[in-house]
């Protein structure tokens, strides 16, 4: 699926979380912080949910939960086009050896949590009371956003370009809509520029998660 249209009137409090990387307890206590309700409020991930943290599964359990949302992320599908096509030695290298270290229920379980991760889509079009926020793990490798509109996958989930022209202060804002979000490049703090905002923090590096309130 490429597009997954939320509207914002179905929840209270809306948040938006950076590249998890399997740290289920840090985004547990960032969730206990800000009083997040689980019948009320929306938690949507940029993506990366999995590799090189402590707990993937917990994370990939998100999937499950009716609170939260996600992208797919470039470590999802790697993961995908290992358990589905062999392609073993990338995903491996980045971070997915915690996969192949489990034997039993455990690889069972994991293996039909990481199938969910087919149904993620690339885009959420997400509707606020008077803006619209586009998420994306990587970038939306365009210069007018239209829903629907075909989008290169391999950028939408890898691509560095537009936050290295950010961070050399070039860039635009990408229109069509008001917010972008997107994770992917660990930063030591969120970058916004423009109408884009990048918010891996690099949680599982030893810096903070980043959290941020949309509603």
């Amino acid at each position: 699926m490429m597009y997954q249209y939320l509207n914002g009137e179905e929840w209270r409090h809306i948040y938006i979380v950076g590249d998890l990387h399997g740290c289920r307890a840090l985004l547990d206590q960032q969730l206990i912080a800000c009083h997040f309700d689980t019948a009320q409020d929306l938690l949507i991930s940029v993506g990366d949910i999995i590799d090189r943290g402590p707990d993937s599964l917990a994370c990939l359990a998100l999937l499950n939960e009716p609170w939260f949302r996600c992208v797919l992320g470039n470590h999802e599908a790697m993961a995908l086009a290992a358990i589905t096509a062999g392609e073993r030695d990338l995903w491996e290298m980045n971070g997915g050896d915690w996969f192949y270290r489990l034997s039993g229920a455990a690889l069972v379980s994991a293996r039909h949590a990481l199938s969910q991760c087919r149904d993620l889509p690339l885009i959420l079009h997400l509707t606020l009371e008077e803006r619209i926020a586009v998420v994306a793990h990587a970038d939306y490798p365009a210069a007018h956003y239209a829903w629907g509109q075909q989008v290169d996958f391999d950028k939408v989930v890898w691509s560095r370009e537009r936050i290295t022209q950010l961070q050399r202060g070039r860039g635009a804002a990408i229109n069509g809509a008001d917010d972008f979000y997107f994770g992917h490049t660990p930063l030591k703090n969120p970058l916004h520029a423009w109408n884009q905002h990048f918010i891996d923090t690099g949680a599982v590096f030893g810096n903070r998660l980043t959290l941020l309130q949309l509603q």
